[in-house]
């Protein structure tokens, strides 16, 4: 996040390519908020987003399943994969819960979601509190230079102080920073990717984008596939305006994706096909 601004996500707002983005997403957004069956089965569309977004993190994470295999299973801890599954799971329930939380102490959130996601997995001293000088981090897919101990500190707090000032940026790209932000930084031993793509789906809900979290982004990331992902995390790794914009452009896309998704369950839902 390198920008002169006074406050970096509203100068990355202003980025080329940004706002069409922004604009479209909202668009997309207000489309499916208007959709006749929103007004009485709104729970219903939520609950379809959550388990479709979770499925779509965990294939992100190297647990690709179908979404009825998500849908049919209820052991969670016979292999690595199942676990990835369910530590998903578990987080996508979990992000509606901690919004008021999230307001006033984003990192303690964010300890939360690791707690939840690692659950009895992980040695019980390493969950939930970003990583020591010398311990290893276990992260699928993201390959990038693993910032240091007291780099993760730093910028952690940087990210938390933006959050708490309440940028008057769009809710697209602080959600978009603060994914990419949590995935350079890789703050803790596992899930990390899971928590980010998590942190996300709280901001947008939060911020009034998609306040009854129907609009499961986790499922555009996934549809976009895994090397699309990791190339524009590139970009946000790279720190340029472009990359910033490519990443930021990708995440809108990834919500548009998630828009889709939850259209086409209010389609199923008015046939009475779902």
């Amino acid at each position: 996040m390198s920008t002169t601004s006074s406050d970096p996500l509203v100068a990355l707002g202003a980025l080329p390519g940004v706002t069409d983005a922004v604009d479209s997403v909202r668009k997309a957004v207000d489309r499916v908020y208007g959709h006749r069956v929103m007004r009485r089965r709104s729970n219903e569309v939520t609950a379809e987003a959550a388990l479709r977004g979770a499925r779509g993190s965990a294939a992100l994470s190297g647990a690709d399943w179908n979404l009825e295999e998500v849908r049919r299973r209820t052991d969670f801890s016979s292999d690595d994969e199942a676990r990835v599954v369910g530590a998903a799971l578990r987080l996508t329930a979990e992000a509606g819960q901690l919004l008021s939380i999230w307001r006033q102490s984003p990192l303690r959130v964010l300890a939360r979601l690791h707690l939840v996601a690692a659950g009895s997995a992980a040695p019980e001293d390493a969950v939930g509190r970003p990583r020591l000088a010398g311990e290893p981090v276990d992260e699928p897919l993201i390959e990038a230079p693993l910032p240091g101990a007291d780099e993760v500190a730093g910028r952690l707090d940087g990210l938390s102080r933006i959050i708490l000032s309440g940028s008057e940026a769009p809710a697209l790209v602080t959600a978009a920073v603060v994914h990419g932000e949590l995935l350079a930084l890789r703050p803790f031993g596992s899930h990390n990717g899971l928590v980010a793509r998590t942190a996300e789906r709280i901001v947008l809900i939060g911020s009034g984008l998609d306040p009854k979290s129907i609009c499961p982004a986790e499922v555009g990331h996934a549809e976009q596939g895994r090397a699309a992902y990791a190339a524009a995390f590139d970009g946000y790794l790279s720190g340029t305006p472009e990359g910033m914009a490519a990443w930021i452009g990708h995440c809108g896309r990834a919500a548009e994706l998630g828009v889709r998704e939850s259209t086409a369950v209010c389609e199923a839902l008015q046939r009475g096909a779902a």
